[in-house]
């Protein structure tokens, strides 16, 4: 693999880790609203649909992060 198409995988590498971050923020986020909710709203369907939003958050960020790792073998 020459330089340049190598240099255009670590752009795109940096781009998706910057989605990973991103991307693992907002789950972040989601699970703090999830443990700070009334108990009024646990076991509602809001609180359902933001347990589903962090596993759909996660299973996002590990398929990120499996696009990262098999661009950096690709980039040897």
């Amino acid at each position: 693999m020459n330089k340049a198409r190598r240099k255009a995988i670590e752009d795109i590498q940096s781009k998706l880790e910057t989605l990973k971050t991103a991307a693992e923020v907002l789950r972040d986020e989601e699970q703090e609203y999830i443990d700070n909710m009334p108990e009024s709203l646990q076991g509602s369907e809001k609180a359902a649909m933001a347990e589903e939003a962090v596993d759909d958050l996660t299973e996002a960020i590990d398929s990120l992060e499996e696009a990262i790792s098999s661009l950096s073998e690709a980039s040897g």
